[in-house]
């Protein structure tokens, strides 16, 4: 009786063993059964390019937006920044009106003249006229008119279509019908004038009323400038 007893306590205490063991082992992380026991990783914030704080690519594919690139912006050019001379196919000399102020006398006095930029850019005049009496058509026989120059140059920024001016100053015919020269020459007269830009060619224009008639082919010439003279 005191051996089955002696068994029966064996037994139980073995089976204790193996209930504690049984429970140690579940309680130990391995295989999947940790895996899936072990605490989640938390979820980590987005970065601003569309990735995430871990060195995920962004979202959109393996190229992502967080590296793209700003478009490059243009700088608008500055007015006038480029501008270059004007050549003779870009300006026109347009008109040639008897002044308001002039010399007393009957000849013509005084002339503004004006010169248009024609082209579709901006450029710039700068200096004085010269002047001739056109020669029946032909350049060969044009009057080249004595020039003295009245003030002082400056740059003129001809945007297309703008004009530049300048006032042609003569000796003035006195006197009626054909009139006469104080200094006794014989007065002249020109139906056309050749007007010269500097660095843009020489072009011819009319009065816009009557003649040119002067005396002594003397001519005073102001610089080109964006203002009209009177």
């Amino acid at each position: 009786m005191q051996y089955a007893a002696g068994v029966r306590r064996t037994v139980a205490a073995l089976v204790a063993a193996a209930a504690v063991t049984a429970l140690a082992a579940g309680c130990t992380p391995s295989g999947e059964d940790g895996a899936a026991g072990a605490p989640s990783q938390a979820a980590q914030p987005p970065t601003p390019g569309g990735g995430t704080n871990g060195g995920g690519s962004a979202s959109g594919g393996s190229g992502g937006t967080g590296n793209a690139k700003p478009a490059a912006s243009v700088s608008p050019t500055a007015p006038g920044g480029a501008a270059k001379p004007c050549t003779v196919k870009e300006v026109k000399v347009t008109e040639a009106r008897q002044a308001a102020v002039r010399p007393p006398g009957t000849g013509t006095g005084a002339a503004v003249v004006a010169v248009a930029n024609t082209s579709k850019g901006a450029c710039t005049l700068q200096g004085f006229p010269t002047v001739a009496g056109a020669g029946n058509g032909s350049p060969d026989k044009n009057v080249p008119l004595a020039t003295t120059h009245s003030g002082s140059a400056a740059t003129v920024l001809l945007a297309p279509g703008a004009r530049a001016w300048t006032k042609l100053t003569f000796v003035n015919v006195q006197g009626e019908a054909d009139g006469y020269c104080v200094s006794g020459a014989s007065p002249v007269t020109y139906p056309t004038l050749v007007v010269g830009v500097p660095g843009a060619g020489a072009h011819q224009i009319a009065l816009d009323d009557g003649l040119f008639a002067l005396c002594d082919n003397k001519v005073t010439v102001t610089a080109y400038t964006a203002a009209k003279p009177s």
